[in-house]
């Protein structure tokens, strides 16, 4: 592994790095997006048996405890349940859009990364073959070393591999966590009037 960086030189280790940064990312996102989708039906069911039954201390109780989405909506739809129906919606239609970022959190990022990863092995690629045809510039097509040479063409073969290497899954997973928090986003549109109506029939 020492000899695999030291030939691909600086470069190498950046996208070392951002494969590393990506990882933690990708598995930060996905319990994340398990953590609030196990979540859901167990609190839904909690929160509608004690909003039906006029328990909203209970009800506020459960929301402090389990933070999620669908618990911060609900928190705002009790502490505003008194008002008409329509500022109720609003109100928890703005909580939804609150929740939106801490849904996209680091999914920028992780783009980011898997779009400058190929560049940067692509750079590297440059790189490489600027220092090989230099010692071929210095030295003479039969005067070069060979060893010097042969760095600089291992360096753009391997960081070219590795950014690629990086991109692939990166994008992947991108693509994937974008279409699930894109999911999530419609499913808490959709819980806005349902919360409105069951805070209304609990009051």
């Amino acid at each position: 592994m020492a000899s695999l960086i030291e030939r691909g030189g600086i470069i190498l280790i950046i996208i070392a790095a951002l494969s590393v940064v990506a990882a933690v990312i990708i598995i930060e996102r996905l319990l994340y997006l398990r953590r609030i989708r196990s979540d859901e039906n167990v609190l839904i069911s909690r929160l509608k048996s004690a909003i039906s039954k006029g328990r909203f201390e209970e009800a506020l109780s459960i929301c402090e405890s389990s933070p999620a989405p669908i618990t911060n909506l609900t928190r705002v739809g009790i502490e505003h349940r008194a008002y008409p129906a329509a500022i109720i919606k609003s109100m928890i239609t703005d909580a939804a859009n609150m929740e939106v970022p801490k849904m996209e959190r680091f999914l920028s990022t992780l783009g980011t990364i898997a779009h400058i990863a190929p560049l940067l092995g692509l750079l590297g690629t440059v790189t490489g073959n600027i220092r090989a045809f230099g010692v071929l510039g210095d030295f003479g097509a039969l005067g070069g070393n060979p060893a010097v040479l042969a760095r600089g063409i291992a360096e753009a073969l391997i960081t070219t591999a590795a950014g690629i290497i990086v991109s692939i899954p990166a994008i992947t997973f991108y693509n994937y966590l974008v279409s699930k928090v894109n999911h999530l986003i419609i499913q808490l549109e959709n819980r806005v009037n349902e919360l409105v109506l069951m805070l209304k029939k609990g009051a």
